[in-house]
């Protein structure tokens, strides 16, 4: 990666919330362990795109010789806080057949007859896969807590069910990433007002979102309540600034590609021998 300013440490350190982790300290406008401005983010974010490109191919093919590792990427944030556009930053840079992508909206009436991770767990990734969940399981413990639509002992139920089911992800060879965005009240009104001001941005606009604002302290505990509850050591939370768009995108690509280096990928060893294939290619 020469030529682009690197961060000071990698993102999993910096960003980890880990124990006494208050979300009150963190600034959505800081750029933490990266010392680089939004020209040096774009130079370092092309950098890492053929990276990734590979490691994912390198689990994808694995995987094809009975490997049991895959990643699920879970992206949580307040509308506009970016997660658009960080999946199709990390999908355009990865193999479509490698990738399982979920957007998870309201729950459907079958859903909701079911038991909430009935159908988070349809959607997992499978071996070789690199999952992607925007949004997830999380809306049950945040969306419902901010609005009581369940009592405070289901909060903790869901809260212990969630750990125990992302321990079972972890036990079948799966790596989780957990990324909450964070950004400011006003940044958020500031990105409400531009897809207003841009007809082409009409169709992003939900008049939900601006209803969901005034309820953003009653949110900010529910996401510090979550993470307090849910930031295991195996599966940590990352709490990623994300006022500047251009940092949030490079310290969430740097989280996918520490996660699939620290899988140990290895090329599958051929099946055949390579010289004697060689030489029937070259008679035919």
């Amino acid at each position: 990666m020469a030529g682009a300013v690197q961060f000071d440490k990698h993102p999993s350190e910096t960003l980890r919330a880990g124990e006494g982790f208050s979300l009150a300290d963190v600034d959505p406008d800081a750029t933490p362990g990266y010392s680089g401005g939004k020209e040096d983010g774009k130079a370092l974010l092309a950098t890492m795109d053929d990276e990734l490109a590979e490691l994912q191919e390198k689990l994808f093919a694995e995987a094809r010789f009975g490997g049991r590792k895959r990643i699920l990427l879970i992206l949580q944030a307040m509308d506009t806080a970016g997660k658009g556009g960080i999946v199709k930053h990390v999908m355009a840079a990865m193999d479509p057949q490698g990738v399982q992508f979920k957007a998870f909206k309201a729950p459907t009436d079958e859903e909701k007859s079911y038991d909430f991770l009935w159908r988070i767990e349809k959607e997992v990734p499978a071996a070789g896969m690199v999952g992607v969940f925007d949004r997830s399981h999380y809306e049950d413990v945040l969306i419902h807590r901010v609005h009581g639509w369940a009592s405070p002992d289901e909060i903790k139920r869901r809260y212990v069910a969630i750990n125990e089911f992302e321990a079972r992800l972890i036990d079948s060879g799966t790596k989780v990433v957990k990324v909450m965005l964070y950004i400011s009240g006003e940044e958020q009104k500031a990105r409400l007002l531009a897809r207003l001001d841009n007809p082409a941005k009409h169709w992003k606009y939900n008049r939900g979102d601006l209803d969901e604002r005034a309820f953003w302290e009653d949110y900010m505990n529910a996401y510090q309540a979550a993470i307090d509850e849910t930031s295991t050591p195996d599966a940590p939370w990352h709490v990623v600034p994300a006022n500047k768009k251009w940092y949030a995108r490079i310290a969430v690509q740097r989280l996918l590609l520490g996660a699939l280096a620290g899988l140990d990928l290895e090329w599958p060893k051929a099946e055949f021998d390579v010289n004697t294939e060689r030489e029937l290619i070259l008679r035919s």
